[in-house]
């Protein structure tokens, strides 16, 4: 497999960690968009959410907390973050490896 979050979790290519378990991998985004961005990405490849079975219900739930974990590690909790998942070229989705992107550490603009 040639995903460049498997070789990033693997070790292969170096990253900046923020936070590792049993499930996840997070790291700081080397194109940050924010004061604040983190990758948090499962150890499963799982291509996008559109790849999700109701088997990674279980996996889903742990990203979750982990988000909530990192973000309070990070600072975050009080004042508050984005929580950004991209799916299909249309949606931004540039890695086929399911991330979620926080974002913090400032006023982010409204969406939608």
């Amino acid at each position: 497999m040639d995903c460049i979050f498997c070789k990033i979790i693997k070790g292969e290519i170096p990253s900046k960690k923020v936070y590792e378990d049993e499930n996840l991998y997070a790291f700081y985004d080397i194109e940050p968009t924010a004061p604040t961005h983190v990758l948090v990405v499962p150890k499963k490849h799982i291509a996008s959410i559109l790849d999700i079975t109701p088997d990674d219900a279980p996996l889903m739930g742990k990203i979750m907390l982990g988000i909530k974990k990192i973000a309070k590690q990070l600072g975050l909790s009080e004042d508050g973050f984005r929580v950004v998942t991209n799916t299909g070229p249309y949606g931004g989705q540039t890695v086929f490896h399911i991330h979620f992107h926080i974002l913090g550490g400032q006023m982010l603009g409204k969406m939608g």
